[in-house]
């Protein structure tokens, strides 16, 4: 007798009741401050960006010095030149109150490149008031240092040339070159009135010689 075999039975098509449905997906879980959190950044951030296109766009033409300007001495026009900068607070010179400039004096020596501000400017010069002299002064090499320019502050002193004339001395230890020419050794300077006939009367002579004083002005 044979035994009737019993048909396969597909195991997918057989499962039946809660096997044969899809396991649940938890639902996606909503945060509420984290989006909030990401809309405040971005508007933080267009904001910043904001102010920083409208800062960069603040700004002012103001005066800076193209080259050094001794104490004591007077601007001029091409000591001077144009810049824009963003505003921000410092009592710089406007480019419109260039004129006003070039009618005064540096009250101290003043590099180039620095912005200029009200008061680095006098009305008036202090080194060319009353009780000063100028005097001009036809040097020699080895008289004066090559360095020497506009605005330097200088030691005069009386070399003797001849024995029996005395030793060197100062005759001014802090005049103030006002002036240098084209030609090499050729320089005015301010000094007191008083000392101005005898430092007058030794150039003349060429007993003269000048030296330079580091760090100041």
């Amino acid at each position: 007798m044979r035994t009737s075999e019993k048909p396969a039975v597909n195991a997918a098509a057989g499962l039946s009741g809660p096997a044969s449905r899809k396991l649940p997906v938890p639902p996606r879980e909503r945060k509420p401050a984290l989006a909030a959190l990401a809309v405040l950044l971005i508007l933080g951030g267009a904001l910043a960006t904001t102010m920083l296109v409208l800062r960069s766009g603040d700004r002012v033409s103001v005066v800076r010095v193209t080259q050094q300007v001794g104490a004591g001495q007077k601007f001029t026009g091409r000591d001077l030149e144009e810049v824009q900068i963003a505003s921000n607070g410092i009592d710089l010179v406007p480019w419109s109150a260039r004129d006003s400039v070039t009618e005064g004096f540096a009250a101290v020596t003043i590099l180039p490149g620095t912005l200029l501000t009200r008061d680095m400017v006098n009305p008036a010069s202090s080194e060319l008031g009353p009780g000063k002299a100028i005097v001009g002064l036809s040097l020699k090499a080895g008289q004066m240092p090559a360095s020497v320019s506009e605005g330097d502050r200088v030691q005069v002193i009386f070399v003797p040339t001849r024995s029996g004339q005395g030793e060197s001395r100062v005759l001014a230890s802090d005049a103030l070159v006002h002036t240098t020419g084209e030609d090499s050794g050729r320089l005015t300077i301010v000094v007191d009135a008083a000392a101005a006939p005898e430092i007058v009367a030794f150039a003349s002579t060429g007993e003269i010689a000048v030296a330079e004083v580091t760090g100041a002005g």
